[in-house]
C-alpha cells in the first residue's frame, strides 16, 4: 500500500477543479479520500457527543473531527483559487462536497441519468457496514431532492430492499411479504436492528467455539498426561 507521503505526491498532479468535468474530477477526489481512508465522512454523520459517553465514544468522534478535516483540507487543495475562496468557509467534508455537486451537476445535461444510473446499479457488499451503505444511499436520495426528481416512496424502501446482499434473503423475503408499506426511516431502523442482532449472533458464536476449543483442549491435555503416568507404571 502507497504511503501517506507517496500519496500526498500523486495528489499534487491531480487537476485542480476549475468549473469543469465535474464528474471526473469527483471521482478522482473520491478515489483519493478513500485510498486515504478519509471518505467515510462524507456519508456518515458525525457522532454526537453525550454527557455519559465512554472512551470508545470518544475517540470514535475524535477520529472522524480529525477525518473530516483531513478531508477538508483534500477537497479544498483540489479546488482552483477562485473556487477556494468560495469554499474555504465551510464548516464540514459533507457540506463542501454538496454544495459543488449541487451546483455543478446541474449544469451539466447528462447528470439525472447519471444519478438514476448510480441508484439503480448500487448494490450492497457484505463486509462492509450496512448503515454506511444505507447512508450512501440516502446521498444519491439526496441529490435526487436537489435535481426535484421525484420517487415514491414505497418504490424506494422496494428497490433499497433488492439491493440487499444474498446474506440477507431471510431478510428479503419477510419484508417481500408484508402488507403494510414501510417508510424510508423505519427501513433503516430495521436494518439497524438486524445489523446488532447479527452482530451479536456472531460473537456468541466466536465465543462458544472458544470455549469448545478450550474444553477440547483440556480434555486432550488428561489424556497425554493419562497415557505418560500408565507408561510409567512398573510393568506385573
Amino acid at each position: 500500500m502507497a504511503s501517506l507521503k507517496e500519496l500526498t505526491v500523486n495528489f499534487v498532479k491531480l487537476e485542480r477543479f476549475e468549473g469543469g468535468n465535474f464528474l471526473r474530477w469527483q471521482r478522482k477526489m473520491k478515489f483519493l479520500l478513500t485510498t486515504l481512508n478519509v471518505a467515510y465522512v462524507l456519508t456518515t454523520p458525525k457522532p454526537q457527543e453525550k454527557e455519559d459517553e465512554t472512551i470508545v465514544e470518544i475517540r470514535e468522534r475524535q477520529k472522524w473531527e480529525n477525518d473530516d478535516y483531513i478531508c477538508t483540507g483534500h477537497i479544498l487543495n483540489s479546488l482552483c483559487d477562485t473556487l477556494f475562496d468560495i469554499y474555504q468557509d465551510t464548516t464540514s467534508a459533507n457540506d463542501l462536497w454538496d454544495k459543488p455537486e449541487a451546483r455543478y451537476m446541474q449544469k451539466d445535461a447528462t447528470s439525472k441519468k447519471f444519478l438514476v444510473t448510480r441508484f439503480n446499479s448500487y448494490k450492497m457488499l457484505d463486509g462492509k457496514s450496512i448503515m454506511e451503505q444505507m447512508h450512501e444511499i440516502e446521498h444519491i436520495l439526496n441529490n435526487f431532492n436537489q435535481h426535484k426528481m421525484h420517487m415514491d416512496e414505497s418504490i424506494i424502501v422496494s428497490s433499497i430492499i433488492d439491493k440487499l446482499s444474498p446474506s440477507w434473503k431471510d431478510f428479503k423475503k419477510s419484508f417481500k411479504h408484508k402488507k403494510e408499506d414501510i417508510s424510508l426511516e423505519q427501513l433503516g431502523n430495521y436494518l439497524r436492528l438486524e445489523d446488532e442482532y447479527r452482530k451479536q449472533n456472531t460473537e456468541k458464536k466466536a465465543n462458544t467455539q472458544e470455549k469448545v476449543h478450550v474444553v477440547e483442549e483440556g480434555q486432550s491435555n488428561k489424556t497425554s498426561k493419562k497415557r505418560g503416568k500408565d507408561k510409567d507404571k512398573p510393568q506385573a
